[in-house]
């Protein structure tokens, strides 16, 4: 049976039609990809640099020392702005027993006048002050004789004297600080290589993980990546700008099994993964970019490595952020490649609003430049995951 051309026409205009609009979606779809993709992956990758040193335990190089010197240095400056005031004091004490003497006979005849007329006399007598001020056996008699007027004039001269030494201590301190970079207390270019181990429910996990800092100038980035043996691989990685005292992450993506998920970081706000835009808290840091920060803080000495203190600082992920506290809880002997190597252990505390129950636990090492030798990864009580290091080389 033989169609209508009218109908064959009409089909063919209905077909694409279709055609059209499914080309029109697809288009669309795919523009809108590449824009989401392009806006979250803001990743620059750094060029992988050569590394020449493995790094081996050494005695660690302790901050709290550098902050006691630091401590020690305004004692002498206190004892130096005591001996410019002594000569002030003798040279104002000298001048004045010398005068007083001279008005005492002279009263006696006719009291009124004589003051009047010595007035204009002491005028005379300052430039024969210098001149007695060489010879130190006379000054400590007449001192001695006139202790009750020295009081008054050590209290004004002592005034003038405390303003001028705060002024240089203060200078110094601006100018060391303008002389040395930010950026030379960072360790160089570093890779850490761990062992992998754990398990999941009622099976072992066997892999390994890396952990990769890498610095150009002023920008810096992390890079950490876990492989678990046939079954996933996660890379988290951070960048952005070192700061004065610490990282100032602009970035952040963590990417599992090829899917991809991460957050933008700006001066004021903080753009998660599912859009919603938060401010940005003081000293934040990311998953990433916080192993490298505690390294530095320890290494420094701005926070101190001991059994019993704590750290706090804000951790941003792609789906919120939150308060995190580490408590040091205790010093231990790990069994590594490079040796046995004390370490010091940090646990972290509950979140107020948990999205999960993952969290790590770190072992930071002061004999291997405060690096984080372990890393325990808990996934609930079904699964976790064990880094310990193999070899740390440096560039």
């Amino acid at each position: 049976m033989a169609v209508p051309p009218d109908l064959n026409r009409a089909a063919r205009r209905r077909l694409l039609a279709v055609v059209a609009v499914v080309l029109v979606a697809h288009i669309a779809a795919l523009e809108g990809l590449t824009r989401w993709h392009g806006e979250t992956r803001l990743l620059k990758p750094m060029v992988a640099p050569m590394y020449t040193r493995l790094l081996e335990p050494e005695a660690p190089k302790a901050p709290p020392p550098v902050v006691a010197q630091a401590e020690a240095q305004p004692p002498p400056a206190t004892r130096m702005q005591a001996t410019p005031s002594l000569p002030s004091q003798s040279t104002t004490t000298l001048p004045k027993p010398k005068p007083k003497p001279k008005p005492k006979p002279k009263p006696k005849p006719e009291p009124k006048p004589e003051p009047r007329t010595e007035v204009p006399e002491p005028v005379a007598p300052p430039p024969e002050p210098p001149v007695e001020i060489a010879n130190p056996p006379e000054p400590p008699a007449s001192a001695v004789g006139q202790a009750p007027e020295v009081p008054p004039a050590d209290t004004t001269a002592a005034a003038p004297a405390t303003p001028t030494p705060s002024t240089p201590v203060t200078g110094t301190g601006t100018d060391t600080t303008a002389t040395t970079p930010a950026t030379e207390s960072w360790p160089s270019d570093t890779r850490l290589r761990y062992r992998l181990g754990g398990r999941f429910r009622s099976g072992d996990l066997y892999g390994d993980a890396r952990v990769l800092w890498q610095r150009e100038a002023a920008r810096y980035q992390v890079r950490v990546e876990v492989e678990l043996t046939f079954l996933a691989t996660v890379i988290m990685t951070s960048q952005g700008e070192v700061g004065a005292v610490s990282l100032e992450p602009q970035v952040y993506e963590e990417v599992r099994n090829g899917r991809p998920r991460g957050l933008r970081m700006g001066q004021r706000d903080l753009t998660l993964a599912n859009g919603r835009v938060v401010p940005r808290p003081p000293g934040v840091q990311d998953t990433a970019s916080q192993f490298v920060e505690l390294s530095h803080r320890f290494a420094s000495g701005r926070e101190r490595l001991e059994v019993g203190r704590a750290v706090s600082f804000y951790l941003a992920r792609p789906g919120q952020v939150d308060l995190w506290t580490y408590d040091i809880v205790a010093s231990e002997t790990l069994r590594t490649k490079l040796g046995e190597v004390e370490a010091f252990h940090l646990k972290p505390r509950p979140i107020a609003n948990p999205r999960g129950n993952i969290t790590a636990e770190m072992w930071f090492a002061p004999s291997l430049q405060y690096m984080p030798v372990r890393i325990r990864v808990n996934m609930g009580d079904e699964a976790h995951i064990d880094l310990l290091v193999e070899s740390i080389e440096q560039r």
